[in-house]
């Protein structure tokens, strides 16, 4: 098991985690497995989507908004929006690994979705190894 730290800067962010993934995988040299990558933050995700288009993140993070808008909720914090842009979203992705490497579309980035920041976070990786 791998911890990734990660701080936040807005209260609601994006941040490719792509190449940091990429880079364990190719640490552990499996050829063939699976790779989990988990938050365990309630007011957090994880996200696979495009990645080339920059406008995609903020498109993203607008339509959640709109969809699960910050509004006097009954939870004493004040980040109930933030806990069910959690649930929505989820916060764990499972990627296959084949020849080494993690199968992704041609446009695909994993990100970690920040929903309750700033924060200091940490994404846990698990690869683990066909027999």
């Amino acid at each position: 098991m791998i911890e990734i730290k990660i701080k936040t800067k807005k209260r609601n962010e994006l941040i490719d985690i792509t190449n940091q993934i990429k880079k364990i995988v190719s640490k552990t040299k499996t050829i063939t497995g699976i790779c989990v990558i988990y938050t365990p933050h309630t007011t957090a995700g994880i996200i696979i989507n495009e990645n080339a288009d920059p406008n995609v993140e903020t498109d993203l993070i607008n339509a959640l908004e709109k969809i699960v808008p910050k509004i006097n909720y009954l939870h004493a914090e004040g980040n109930s929006d933030a806990h069910l842009k959690s649930t929505i979203v989820g916060k764990e992705k499972t990627l296959i690994i084949e020849n080494k490497q993690l199968v992704l579309g041609t446009w695909d980035g994993i990100y970690f979705f920040e929903f309750d920041g700033p924060r200091e976070r940490k994404i846990i990786v698990k690869i683990i190894k066909e027999k």
